[in-house]
C-alpha cells in the first residue's frame, strides 16, 4: 500500500467490489425524466396508443394499474405469475425500495440468474419484470409507494400468485448493507 496505515487497520481492511449483474433476459430498466422547479415537479408515468405502452421493447398491452404501500422495512417476496402471462411494470414513487429479481423460466438462457435494483422516488424508473421471474421487495427506512402495471388483470377466483418463502434464495439478499 502507498498510504501506512496502522497494522491493525490494515488487517482489517477490505475492498468493495462492483461487478456487473448478470442479465434477465426482458429485464428493462427505463429511467423515467422529472422535470422539476420552484412550484413542484411533473413526470410523465406511461404513453399508450391503443392500450400499448410506448417505448417498451415488447408489445406490453395494459390491463391493470394498480398502487401498493409498504411500511418502513417490509419484506414483500417472492412471488411469481407462472399460471399464465402476466408482465409487469414497477415504478417507486415516494421513498424507496430494493428489489431481487431471479430468473425460473425453465428455457431461458438466463436461467437462476439474480438482479437487484434499488427503485427511489428521487430517481423514477420503470422495471419491466417478465413472467416467470421471481420478485419481491423490501421497503426502506421511509417505506416506499409503488406504482404498478400489468398486462393481465387480477383474478380473485382464479389468482396467478405463484409465492416462495421470502428466503427461498437467502435471507442475506434482504439484510442491511452495513458495509
Amino acid at each position: 500500500m502507498k498510504i501506512p496505515l496502522t497494522p491493525e487497520a490494515a488487517a482489517r481492511l477490505t475492498f468493495q467490489s462492483y461487478p456487473q449483474q448478470p442479465p434477465i433476459v426482458g429485464v428493462v430498466s427505463s429511467p423515467l425524466r422529472k422535470h422539476r422547479a420552484h412550484e413542484g415537479s411533473f413526470m410523465e408515468l406511461l404513453r399508450l396508443t391503443e392500450g400499448s405502452i410506448e417505448g417498451m421493447t415488447d408489445e406490453f398491452q395494459l390491463r391493470q394499474l394498480s398502487l401498493s404501500q409498504a411500511i418502513p422495512g417490509r419484506i414483500n417476496a417472492f412471488h411469481l405469475h407462472p399460471l399464465a402471462v402476466q408482465d409487469e411494470l414497477w415504478c417507486v414513487l415516494q421513498g424507496l425500495m430494493t428489489v431481487w429479481l431471479v430468473d425460473l423460466r425453465d428455457d431461458s438462457p438466463t436461467l437462476h440468474n439474480r438482479q437487484r435494483h434499488v427503485l427511489s422516488g428521487e430517481a423514477p424508473a420503470w422495471l419491466v419484470i417478465p413472467s416467470g421471474v421471481a420478485h419481491g421487495y423490501k421497503a426502506g427506512p421511509e417505506g416506499a409507494t409503488l406504482i404498478y402495471a400489468m398486462n393481465a388483470q387480477f383474478d380473485s377466483a382464479h389468482p396467478n400468485e405463484g409465492r416462495l418463502p421470502w428466503n427461498y434464495f437467502g435471507a442475506e439478499l434482504w439484510e442491511d448493507d452495513r458495509g
